[in-house]
């Protein structure tokens, strides 16, 4: 199934404690891909309520997108930024024999 970056865009900016600073990590486990969503808290939002919207955009896709993912909230400013765009998806998954 095709996913794009702006899709999961769309519900983190849905989600208010959240920051729009993210990546989509895909890694595989067996046979099965998986899509982890890193995205940083807002500054002003204590951690615990950070990790309540986090479940709460987990629910979004899957019932959006209807896929899984499981989401990692970070600290501010803990996905890595760079001076063009920003590196959206991260792919982990072992490279094709």
């Amino acid at each position: 199934m095709n996913i794009f970056p702006t899709q999961i865009e769309e519900l983190i900016l849905r989600t208010p404690h959240l920051s729009p600073h993210f990546q989509c990590v895909l890694d595989r486990q067996g046979r099965l891909d998986t899509l982890t969503v890193r995205v940083e808290r807002r500054a002003e939002v204590a951690a615990d309520a950070a990790e309540r919207a986090g479940a709460t955009l987990a629910e979004l896709v899957k019932n959006t997108i209807g896929v899984s993912v499981a989401v990692d909230i970070l600290a501010p400013d803990a996905v890595e930024r760079s001076m063009g765009k920003m590196r959206r998806i991260v792919d982990q998954r072992p490279a094709a024999r």
